[in-house]
């Protein structure tokens, strides 16, 4: 996404506690700095993207903090998928502090990202949307403003347990379909002109050899850990709670991620859920490792 940035013109700073991603930024045109201030400072607008709400609050917060090093004239945008309640506190607190502020996750993953087509949803007040509208250009496919403070991280959470509730049919009916002698490269092409077709299915497809794009070709290593599946359909199961909205099938994806986390295997894929509906627990992709 940076570079993307960086290929429309702009000018980039860019702070991350993981010395790989940092070298990465680097060698696309990005500046790396040495700390949240220092990225903040002079600049028009920053852009938060962070595992989980502790970590959005930690980065806003406090004396190093963007708060402290932000002005009137900056522009805040949080793409974080994160939990209903943090997303108001960034959006209360900036408003609190004169600032601005948007909620503007993104659905796409590494692909989208790459290719700047993601898919923005914002929230916040209608100037400050259309501001962050200019701003997302560069990283996006589509960009659509959902409303007020904290609907564009509203419609992510709801986005993403429709995600997971795909995958798991692709899951199954990719299984099924071997087991009943179809050829799994004949059963997606009728599924991708069929009433089978999703995005899980298109772009996840758990079988090797289907599409280019599945962990299953590179045994299951992350496009999207489970443990931060989990973490996005617990975000959901915690917002039907909330409305009382009952949400049968992603509690049944919950207990899929779990099922892989306890087993140690939080860092993969989380389409390695298929490894939890063959009848043997194996499934072809997937060679267990050592830890």
């Amino acid at each position: 996404m940076t570079a993307n940035l960086v290929a429309a013109g702009h000018q980039v700073k860019g702070y991350d506690l993981n010395p790989e991603a940092c070298i990465a930024a680097k060698e696309h045109g990005v500046e790396i700095v040495g700390s949240i201030a220092e990225a903040v400072q002079r600049s028009d607008a920053v852009f938060t993207m962070l595992p989980k709400g502790e970590h959005v609050r930690s980065v806003y917060e406090g004396h190093d903090g963007i708060w402290a090093h932000a002005t009137a004239q900056t522009l805040l945008l949080d793409s974080s998928t994160v939990d209903i309640e943090t997303s108001r506190f960034c959006h209360e607190g900036s408003l609190e502090r004169g600032l601005k502020f948007v909620d503007a996750p993104v659905s796409g993953g590494i692909s989208g990202a790459a290719a700047a087509t993601l898919a923005f949803m914002v929230g916040g007040i209608p100037e400050h949307t259309a501001e962050a509208v200019e701003h997302i250009k560069p990283l996006a496919g589509k960009t659509i403003v959902a409303g007020g403070a904290t609907t564009g991280i509203a419609a992510k959470i709801c986005n993403n347990m429709m995600l997971f509730i795909d995958l798991m049919a692709s899951a199954e009916g990719s299984q099924l379909a071997e087991k009943l002698g179809l050829d799994p490269k004949v059963f997606w092409e009728i599924a991708s002109v069929s009433s089978g077709r999703s995005w899980a299915q298109q772009t996840w497809y758990p079988v090797p050899g289907v599409i280019d794009t599945s962990a299953a070709n590179n045994n299951f290593d992350a496009t999207f850990r489970v443990d931060l599946a989990r973490k996005d359909v617990g975000l959901a199961l915690d917002a039907g709670e909330m409305t009382g909205v009952k949400l049968p099938a992603a509690t049944l994806a919950r207990e899929h991620f779990d099922a892989l986390i306890a087993e140690g295997l939080g860092d993969k894929d989380c389409s390695l859920i298929v490894k939890n509906v063959t009848p043997d627990g194996t499934v072809a992709g997937y060679t267990q490792e050592k830890k």
